[in-house]
């Protein structure tokens, strides 16, 4: 007994003991929740104990701030309270979609929010805040009443002591990365963190941002990846609107929510085919794979490498450039390509308009319209939530119908989002899953096949319509990436989990081409079949696929025209940020009329996101038709005439408001 306590008096009050203890303690929890149990926890141990250890030395790091501060006890807890919100906040995440929590995620923070309710019930939600009230009260009790350290801190050791703990960790990170027991290039988030653990992944996506310089880089190094002449008499990219006079199809691609081919999966089966339209269309248009850059979450980045010819590989590991640099630059995109010959650039989305900065973004993006959810009348949605494609129709007819001139329109579709139930939701479903591992799994799918089997009808109607349109027209339809559901890639016929399809038609006779493509390809690809060859990005993919160098290139230039001196423009980037406009359909007020001691507005275009404004502040507004809005309480007669309507979102963020 007596050699316990005296075991228990040498090391277990010794900080660097403790924080070494604790480390290991909070490292196997939080690998626990990433990989769903303690056994999984414990045999990434057994299995990498070297990328274990070093994740432990970095929290161990972390805890050793202990050592300069007199509230140690609390210390410890605070610092261990993060580590632990940080694993759980992974692990639940895991839980509902295929991508791992990274410090990017602080920054769609108010994205998640907003459709938290989508993913979790009101007891779980209540639950969660209760538990953060709770954290508080036991945080601010602990801080009052932890016991300090009674003996003076020796802050000049301690002080030597933790930069000499840092300067190892320093070390041990360069020896690891130097000995490839981690790695600093994530070509697939989730094998990163599952690789490397989660401390490490968690804390390179705050640090490893943009794209970093490439080494030799110079004017002539990126003026020499182009041959003389390619881009112009000058050797570097101009742009300038102006319409060339000639006759070309109008071009559109549709971006669809977690869509698949369901039936790639191996161990599930149905009653029918959930998507017989696309497969129609599989075999008479150009088709293939389509690898997206994400998987299970992550719209905006398939969306990003769509729009732009770029990799978001190049950039840090589970970074939204529609939450970093797009926020403030413009970039090179097909809209602008198209508007240099006189093309209308719309954006269709049956979504919030704030969801990734969007309602900013496609500014910067060069679309002229953006027509978001609150510009749509006849929504309907899912059980949970989310808004069903077939509003889509209509929108998209109206985006081709608002200008005499081509029209580019990038459509995205979210009736295929998870989160999906694990109980049954829909009675009688057309399509019923007649296989599957487990029957938690079974309702997953069967909610999911039946979703996108509505999306499927969504893209028979879309194509008659467009067959039927006086114009000429190519549609791009596509998967963003695989649903948040539980799947490997030995589960997968293709062997990826970050495999779509895509399918390219027309509503005049194109030659059908099958093959596989990236999606910072496939805008390339199509324009370059219409003979279309303009854009550094566009042009770059069209000439110098079968480069040696293709992706060094590719990077190097992404570097120049996002980060760098823009050499490829010689200095300047030549794109301004478009004036854009919230919908295609003008929100117009034709009379305020008094009936009794109520006001009402008459008009063209409202939806239930239609308010009644006065001087910038939002009335109460009853929405009773597509014409007519009610003010639901007084104001002076005097201002009538200054009352406007403005098209405001559920965040009470106000999109427009009309003239």
């Amino acid at each position: 007994m007596e050699k316990c306590k005296q075991f228990f008096m040498k090391y277990l009050h010794n900080a660097v003991a403790i924080s070494i203890v604790l480390a290991f303690a909070l490292n196997l929890i939080i690998e626990s929740f990433a990989r769903q149990s303690l056994m999984n926890g414990f045999q990434f141990f057994l299995d990498s104990p070297l990328v274990f250890l070093y994740n432990v030395f970095i929290i161990f790091a972390t805890l050793s701030l202990a050592l300069v501060i007199k509230r140690r006890v609390f210390s410890y807890v605070i610092i261990s309270v993060v580590w632990l919100g940080l694993g759980i906040t992974n692990g639940v995440i895991l839980a509902n979609r295929m991508t791992p929590f990274t410090t990017k995620d602080f920054e769609v923070l108010e994205d998640g929010l907003s459709i938290v309710t989508n993913y979790l019930s009101t007891v779980e939600i209540i639950l969660a805040c209760v538990g953060v009230v709770i954290a508080i009260i036991l945080i601010a009790l602990l801080f009052k009443f932890a016991p300090k350290k009674k003996t003076q801190i020796n802050y000049k050791k301690n002080v030597v002591l933790l930069l000499a703990i840092v300067l190892s960790l320093v070390g041990a990170t360069d020896l690891a990365i130097k000995n490839k027991v981690v790695d600093t290039f994530f070509g697939n988030l989730a094998y990163a963190y599952r690789d490397y653990g989660m401390p490490y992944c968690f804390i390179n996506t705050w640090l490893n941002t943009g794209i970093r310089q490439p080494a030799g880089y110079s004017e002539e190094a990126i003026r020499s990846i182009f041959d003389k002449g390619e881009l112009g008499s000058n050797d570097y990219a101009t742009f300038s609107e102006k319409d060339d006079g000639k006759e070309h199809p109008n071009v559109i691609f549709l971006q669809m929510e977690s869509f698949i081919d369901p039936t790639l999966l191996k161990d599930i089966t149905y009653s029918k085919d959930p998507i017989p339209n696309f497969r129609a269309l599989e075999k008479n248009y150009s088709t293939g794979y389509l690898t997206v850059p994400v998987v299970g979450a992550g719209t905006a980045n398939t969306e990003f490498e769509m729009l732009t010819g770029m990799s978001v590989k190049f950039f840090g590991p589970g970074e939204y450039p529609y939450k970093s640099i797009l926020t403030e630059a413009t970039c090179e995109s097909i809209p602008y390509d198209l508007k240099s010959i006189g093309y209308g650039t719309h954006a269709v989305h049956n979504h919030r308009a704030v969801f990734y900065g969007r309602n900013k973004v496609f500014a910067n993006l060069g679309f002229d319209t953006f027509t978001s959810v609150e510009y749509m009348n006849h929504v309907v949605r899912t059980p949970k939530n989310w808004e069903k494609d077939f509003v889509l129709t209509d929108q998209v007819m109206d985006a081709l119908q608002s200008t005499k001139q081509e029209d580019f329109i990038y459509t995205c579709s979210v009736q295929g989002h998870g989160k999906y139930p694990t109980e049954q939701v829909i009675k009688d479903p057309e399509i019923v899953v007649t296989k599957a591992p487990t029957t938690e799994l079974k309702w997953q799918y069967e909610y999911y096949a039946n979703q996108i089997h509505e999306m499927d009808q969504f893209i028979g109607e879309l194509t008659e319509r467009l067959k039927k349109y006086d114009e000429k027209v190519v549609l791009v339809i596509y998967g963003d990436h695989l649903p948040a559901l539980e799947m490997t890639e030995d589960e997968m016929k293709t062997g990826s989990l970050f495999k779509t399809q895509y399918v390219i038609w027309s509503n005049f006779p194109m030659q059908k081409v099958d093959k596989d493509m990236y999606s910072y390809q496939v805008g390339a690809d199509v324009l370059d079949r219409l003979g279309l060859h303009m854009g550094v990005m566009n042009k770059y993919h069209q000439d110098h696929m079968d480069s040696q160098t293709y992706k060094a290139d590719m990077r190097k230039l992404e570097y120049d025209m996002l980060y760098g001196k823009k050499y490829i423009f010689n200095g300047e980037n030549p794109y301004k940020k478009v004036d854009m406009k919230m919908g295609v359909k003008p929100i117009k007020i034709t009379n305020i009329v008094r009936i009794g001691d109520k006001l009402y507005i008459k008009g063209e275009n409202f939806t239930e996101y239609s308010k009644i404004s006065l001087d910038g502040k939002i009335l109460k507004t009853i929405f009773l038709g597509s014409s007519i809005l009610g003010l639901q309480e007084d104001v002076d007669l005097n201002a009538v005439n200054r009352m406007k309507v403005s098209q405001v979102e559920k965040n009470k963020e106000i999109l427009s408001t009309t003239e």
